[in-house]
Order: C-alpha cells, then sequence, then structure tokens
C-alpha cells in the first residue's frame, strides 16, 4: 500500500485538508471506520483551521503529510523541536486507509528526520487509556517513561467524556 506514496513539508495551502483529515480520523462517526478513534473518549472536535496555522508559522514546528498518487493527503504528522528532542503528535492516518503501513511509513519519516537534525530523541504524549496504541507504539522501539501529564482543559482538543490523562513515550536515538 505504501509504494507511490510521498512524505512531504505541509504548507498553509495544505490547512483546510489537514484540518478534515485530522478530525475525521479521531472524531465523530468517520473515525470509527480505522482503529485511531477517540470519539468514544472525546467530544467535539480535534483540531482546527486556527491551530493548524499557527503550528505551520512556527519555525520550531513541521507538518509531514503523506500524499498519494493523485496528491491527496492521506496521512500527517505534527513534529516540533524541543531543545534536543521532537515532540510528535497528531500523527494521523485517513480512517479508510489504517493498518495499511501508511503510519509507520509517516513514523519512519520523523525519525529520519529527527536523525538527520541531530535530536537525541522523539518524545510524544498518548492518552493512558488507548493500551492498542501504546502497543503499536511500543513495537517500534518507543518507551513508557512513567511520566504522566494532565490532559488539556481546552476545548480546542476536544472534550473529554471521562478523566485522561497522558503517558509520555521514547525513543532515543
Amino acid at each position: 500500500m505504501t509504494d507511490g506514496l510521498k512524505i512531504l513539508p505541509a504548507g498553509l495551502t495544505d490547512i483546510a485538508s489537514l484540518v478534515a483529515l485530522v478530525n475525521s480520523a479521531y472524531r465523530g462517526e468517520s473515525s470509527k471506520k480505522g482503529w485511531t478513534t477517540e470519539a468514544d473518549l472525546l467530544g467535539g472536535i480535534r483540531t482546527n483551521e486556527i491551530t493548524l496555522t499557527s503550528i505551520l508559522k512556527n519555525p520550531n514546528n513541521i507538518i509531514l503529510k503523506c500524499c498519494d498518487i493523485d496528491e491527496n493527503i492521506i496521512g500527517c504528522v505534527h513534529l516540533q523541536h524541543q531543545h534536543k528532542k521532537i515532540y510528535l503528535g497528531m500523527l494521523t492516518v485517513s480512517p479508510q486507509l489504517q493498518a495499511k503501513g501508511i503510519g509507520k511509513l509517516l513514523l519512519n519519516a520523523s525519525e529520519k528526520y529527527a536523525i538527520k537534525y541531530n535530536f537525541e530523541a522523539i518524545i510524544m504524549t498518548v492518552i493512558s487509556v488507548r493500551k492498542e496504541l501504546i502497543a503499536w507504539y511500543e513495537r517500534r522501539g518507543y518507551i513508557n517513561t512513567k511520566e504522566t501529564k494532565p490532559f488539556p482543559k481546552d476545548s480546542n482538543f476536544g472534550i473529554p467524556k471521562q478523566d485522561l490523562e497522558f503517558i509520555v513515550m521514547e525513543k532515543k536515538f
């Protein structure tokens, strides 16, 4: 499935497509077609145009997009420079295309980016009750640091349907 796919930096002209992709993969009925849905944990949206514009205008951020042969954005990942580490967030694959290697492709591209620019590690936060997602990252060499962080009380990130917290995961290079 990953033949012919391209990983490229996203730009401001990609924002509308990215917002639609991310929200379709994490929230609402469309997200339930994939295994990364958070619809049972969170209501509301996952991101919006204002947030993504701010991310893309910040020189410490990059969003890598995965495009199919027709130039459609079918996946993305947000990378943020944090001193000697890269924070990885918003790893997204279109719900209809999940479990076909696109997430691994984006994760590998993120790791290559981190190594190319001499970062020591990739860190991320994962909702602690997302056991299948945590296991997916562990199979790719990420470890649970045992550090936890509170879930944000920001409706721009979603409205929790239960008490949630993050665990911090890391992969060192």
